[in-house]
């Protein structure tokens, strides 16, 4: 059964003159193979979206996902495409969690965010500050295949001036992606530091390197914290990286770890300062990166502000940033989207199958 929407509205500009919609199909349970629905059980809607963004992001200018609806409302799983059935299985768990299982305590009523700001002139990344919603803290992208680090270092200068401009207490963060090599990282870091003068220098430094081993080498040269992303939801030991003293900052992901309970897990037992981000979800699955960062004991600024990249979403009003910070609620899919225009060719068969191969992992696991 399907259920009306009562959330917020972005007020993002760059959203609103982008005139972009977002496709969504149901897929009728009897549909799909036995053992996918017995996997999902207690899921009585499945929905495919895709919808595009307002800028490339990570790589990619459009997000496509399942959408799930069980006792507990709505849930994503929308794993990136270069992730294969055995990782892309953690993000279906995680959905089935928060589908049908009671959500974690919150502590707060909202959550303080940070602006994302991807690849781009220094202007628009300052009009992206601006548009931001009240955000005191941003995290840049960088170390882009397209970019120089002096490219970078104008980018995280303008940020930072903008962030002071409007904030007594800004924070400038910035994410590499696992781009750089240890001299690099050195280097680019102590650089882009430099050019956060106007913010207090960067916050933190996010997955500079691939490798654990590498992570440390760059934490012991720098004077900028480290925070590890990857080396945390991709890894087959989370806690390697924090045994190797190798970050200051954990990166937690609900759906890449498998939903809340093991995600709040790792934050409680990681022993550092923890951040909340989204994995590029629509507000569907923000709306539970909220609950999880609502439930921890210390509130930090959390990567979950990352609706205002989809030039449309798939609930009728998408997450609002007000004051830097987001109201934690649930949220509904717009009913009005369901089977209004059809997806892409192929894009609702290769979900069905990514669902059966997701499904056959979780089964495999269970037995």
């Amino acid at each position: 059964m399907l259920h009306n929407d009562h959330s917020q509205i972005s007020g993002d500009p760059l959203r609103e003159r982008s005139g972009a919609s977002c496709a969504i199909e149901q897929v009728r349970i009897a549909e799909l193979a036995p053992a996918t629905r017995r996997t999902l059980d207690a899921i009585d809607t499945v929905l495919i979206y895709h919808t595009p963004l307002i800028t490339r992001f990570r790589g990619v200018t459009e997000r496509e996902g399942l959408l799930l609806h069980g006792p507990e409302g709505w849930s994503e799983a929308a794993p990136f495409w270069d992730y294969g059935p055995p990782e892309s299985s953690r993000w279906l768990m995680a959905a089935l969690e928060a589908a049908t299982q009671t959500p974690p305590t919150a502590r707060r009523t909202s959550v303080p965010v940070n602006v994302t700001i991807p690849v781009g002139t220094p202007a628009e990344a300052a009009e992206r500050v601006q548009a931001s919603g009240g955000c005191a803290t941003a995290k840049v992208k960088v170390a882009d295949p397209g970019m120089t680090v002096d490219q970078d270092c104008e980018r995280v200068a303008a940020v930072a001036r903008e962030l002071a401009r409007i904030s007594d207490d800004p924070h400038v963060r910035i994410d590499a992606n696992m781009a750089w090599d240890v001299p690099t990282a050195i280097a680019a870091i102590t650089a882009l530091h430099e050019a956060a003068a106007s913010a207090g220098g960067l916050e933190y430094a996010e997955q500079p390197c691939r490798t654990v081993e590498e992570l440390a080498r760059v934490r012991a040269r720098v004077d900028v914290p480290i925070a590890a992303d990857e080396s945390i939801r991709r890894a087959e030991d989370p806690y390697a990286v924090i045994r190797a003293h190798a970050a200051d900052v954990a990166i937690i992901k609900l759906a890449p770890l498998g939903g809340a309970r093991a995600a709040r897990e790792i934050a409680e037992r990681a022993g550092i300062k923890v951040v909340v981000s989204s994995a590029l979800e629509s507000s569907i699955g923000l709306a539970r990166g909220l609950q999880l960062a609502a439930c921890l004991p210390v509130e930090t600024a959390c990567g979950l502000a990352t609706a205002q990249l989809f030039a449309a979403d798939t609930v009728r009003e998408p997450l609002k940033v007000e004051s830097g910070r987001i109201q934690v609620h649930d949220m509904r899919v717009d009913e009005k989207l369901i089977d209004a225009c059809p997806l892409p060719a192929g894009c609702r068969d290769r979900w069905i199958d990514r669902l059966d191969a997701m499904c056959a992992v979780l089964n495999e696991e269970r037995q």
